[in-house]
């Protein structure tokens, strides 16, 4: 109940207001049964004008400091991502990757939409980054279809690094969706799970029209790599039919 009323009663309009959000090909979500939608990744807004626009409920894998805070801040916090339709998951060892995909499975195979952000985490400079092969391999495990959907403009409504909100225009478009059914048993082959990410990138990077680097956005952000030592005009080779 908590997740329409924050949609379409307290937060929904406030939304509208600040981002006018523009959608194109929102026929290609499904009106019933599992898809995971694909989404690069900008700002926190994200994870609000995207089920903003889509009248499923949408779940996001969301990480678990989120639920873990103390006192009344942690609570509401908890709550809110909760209502959200957030559920929280452990990023930090193999082990914990694993649950986090468990997880994933079993909302798919609740027949729900869910929510994924191949990059791992907010683009520190606005450019598209690598694909985390965890989505490539849900996919293959469950056979559900891959939904790309670019977010623009996000970034301008909720800048990274600030709290502030501010009025912009957000575009979301929805590509068609992505069937890797050809790849069918082989998951947890690296390298046909890097050919699924790739493709989904590239389907991203064509749709929201963003710079690729082939680089991990996470990496970047820790200092880990240095981005100016790939070309990062290189696109994400794409797997043949």
């Amino acid at each position: 109940m908590w997740y329409w009323l924050f949609k379409y009663i307290f937060m929904g309009p406030l939304l509208f207001l600040l981002g006018r959000p523009k959608v194109q090909g929102l026929e290609h979500v499904p009106q019933s049964g599992p898809a995971i939608l694909a989404s690069n990744h900008l700002a926190v807004a994200d994870s609000f004008y995207l089920p903003l626009v889509v009248s499923r409920r949408i779940t996001f894998l969301a990480k678990a400091e989120y639920f873990t805070g103390t006192g009344i801040k942690g609570w509401f916090t908890r709550w809110f991502y909760t209502v959200a339709g957030q559920v929280p998951i452990d990023r930090t060892d193999a082990d914990s990757a694993q649950s986090a995909l468990d997880t994933a499975a079993r909302i798919l195979s609740e027949g729900k939409l869910l929510g994924m952000y191949p990059e791992g985490t907010r683009s520190p400079d606005g450019r598209l980054y690598k694909g985390k092969t965890g989505l490539a391999r849900l996919a293959l495990q469950t056979g559900v279809p891959v939904i790309p959907v670019a977010m623009i403009g996000t970034d301008v409504v909720n800048p990274p690094g600030t709290k502030m909100w501010r009025f912009g225009r957000v575009q979301v478009k929805f590509g068609k969706p992505m069937d890797f059914s050809r790849f069918e048993g082989m998951a947890g082959n690296r390298f046909i799970e890097r050919a699924v990410i790739d493709e989904v990138m590239y389907e991203l990077m064509r749709l929201s029209g963003q710079e690729y680097v082939d680089l991990y956005a996470a990496d970047v952000k820790e200092g880990k790599a240095d981005e100016n030592a790939k070309p990062s005009a290189r696109m994400p080779e794409v797997a043949a039919g």
